[in-house]
């Protein structure tokens, strides 16, 4: 195999790890919301506009197995949970921030056209 054909594999596959982790509809933005704060599942719900609770809870249960999201049960009456980024998920903060930049850019670009 030639060097650049490797060189370009180990690029593309944590590249490609990184898609798979927080890549569809609904991660980041549970993601982002979460980084405005610790929040229980209604308030997630209302925040991100459109999800189903069903989708809420497949998703925060995958972020949660990736060690992105903490949750934690209160013993109350109701029960209370609460979910919040873990430090492992706060240090998505750079490369989201780098996103929502580019997107602004891009957003401009486009509607100049």
């Amino acid at each position: 195999m030639k060097k650049e054909s490797t060189e370009c594999r180990n690029f593309v596959l944590p590249v490609r790890d990184v898609i798979e982790l927080i890549g569809g509809k609904w991660k980041l933005p549970i993601i982002v919301a979460l980084s405005f704060g610790t929040q229980r599942f209604k308030e997630l719900e209302r925040n991100i506009e459109g999800i189903t609770p069903r989708m809420l809870s497949k998703e925060l249960k995958d972020l949660e197995i990736n060690q992105l999201v903490n949750r934690k049960v209160y013993d109350t009456m109701p029960v209370t949970v609460e979910y919040s980024l873990t430090d492992y998920g706060k240090s998505l903060d750079t490369v989201i921030a780098a996103m929502r930049d580019w997107g602004l850019q891009h957003r401009r670009k486009i509607m100049e056209a």
